[in-house]
């Protein structure tokens, strides 16, 4: 998509969620990855965290930033898949106002051409919380990759044209 250079970028401030059992601040790559992403793109990373895969524990953590007004978007990696710990896209369903379906359909598209057809296994996914987007991404560093350079790094660009989620942000929490 095209980005407008006549349109001044808008910052935005993200917070960053790693869902996992196992990895810790010293090995959390893929969080490490989307943490150099967001803040090389020009937004802020508004704060980071590690949960284990407990879908309670993972909504109660997205409810504290989806209620501070200092945080416009939440990514999560992890959790998406399809074993019994992987509870991050119910933690979700737990927040949401409204599905943003659309994510994980181009999520999946993009990652068939990376990992073929065992992109099926993901259930990559977003929503709009009280008036915060939240994304929620895997776990591998492919994955975050995939969905940061194919879908956020341009949704998240307040130049981006024809449209864009920055541009909806004033207008989310409109009943």
């Amino acid at each position: 998509m095209p980005v407008d250079p006549d349109r001044p970028f808008t910052p935005i401030s993200i917070a960053l969620l790693t869902v996992s059992d196992t990895r810790t601040p010293a090995d959390d790559t893929s969080g490490d990855i989307l943490a150099d992403r967001i803040k090389s793109a020009g937004h802020r990373l508004a704060a980071r965290a590690i949960e284990r895969d407990d879908a309670g524990t993972i909504a109660s953590k997205l409810n504290n930033w989806i209620d501070d007004p200092a945080i416009d978007a939440i990514v999560t990696t992890g959790g998406t898949g399809l074993t019994g710990r992987d509870v991050t896209p119910e933690a979700l369903d737990q927040v949401k106002t409204r599905d943003i379906p659309g994510f994980g359909e181009l999520f999946r598209f993009i990652g068939y051409r990376s990992i073929g057809t065992s992109t099926v296994q993901s259930r990559a996914c977003a929503v709009v919380a009280r008036g915060t987007y939240v994304f929620a991404l895997p776990g591998s560093n492919g994955a975050v990759k995939d969905g940061w350079d194919g879908i956020l790094a341009e949704q998240l660009d307040s130049r981006n044209r024809p449209c864009n989620f920055v541009d909806l942000m004033p207008r989310l929490r409109e009943s």
